[in-house]
């Protein structure tokens, strides 16, 4: 459902509600405020990218792409500032099949803008394992170090220090082939 629909349906169930509780029916005005609010808070938060992080964090990817791709148009089905997470979350569920393939949704996401730094970081540690996969230790080496300057918080730091000691490792297979 486009947002436009979502505001003015919001409007529509407010106004109603307000005139409900002004002909004396309180407890119907106050359900309608609530049902009101609840189409207001879908405004700002799509339903589907909602049920998609809830998959993800379950572990469930068939069903977060299912939700993910019921939004077809997202410039137009999401606010602006939910298409870099939207990105985000294609990219995560496209590393799994075809991690090569998810570089540009992480890139798109970081341009499009994410807010929390811990998403910020979350991209440019993927995009660094994209990196060692192509052999890039420069540009890997690059990401993981803005990825740890944007995990303030230190939820990604046993997976940077993971993922600095493959490097290492990716340097010592290199002089062993030479």
């Amino acid at each position: 459902m486009p947002n436009i629909v979502r505001l003015i349906l919001g409007f529509v169930l407010l106004g109603a509600s307000v005139a409900l509780m002004i002909f004396g029916l309180w407890g119907w005005g106050i359900l309608g405020v609530f049902l009101s609010i609840l189409v207001f808070v879908t405004f700002f938060f799509n339903e589907n990218m909602l049920l998609a992080q809830w998959f993800l964090r379950k572990d469930d990817m068939v069903k977060a792409e299912r939700f993910l791709k019921r939004i077809t148009n997202y410039e137009k089905q999401l606010i602006r500032v939910q298409h870099g997470y939207y990105n985000l979350l294609i990219g995560l569920i496209e590393s799994r099949k075809a991690p090569m393939q998810s570089e540009k949704y992480f890139k798109k996401a970081i341009s499009l803008g994410l807010h929390m730094d811990h998403n910020i970081a979350l991209a440019k540690l993927s995009l660094a394992g994209i990196a060692m996969g192509k052999r890039n230790k420069r540009e890997a080496t690059m990401y993981l170090s803005e990825a740890k300057k944007a995990d303030k918080n230190k939820l990604l730091a046993d997976q940077i220090k993971q993922m600095k000691d493959q490097m290492v490792l990716m340097d010592r297979q290199q002089i062993r082939y030479r």
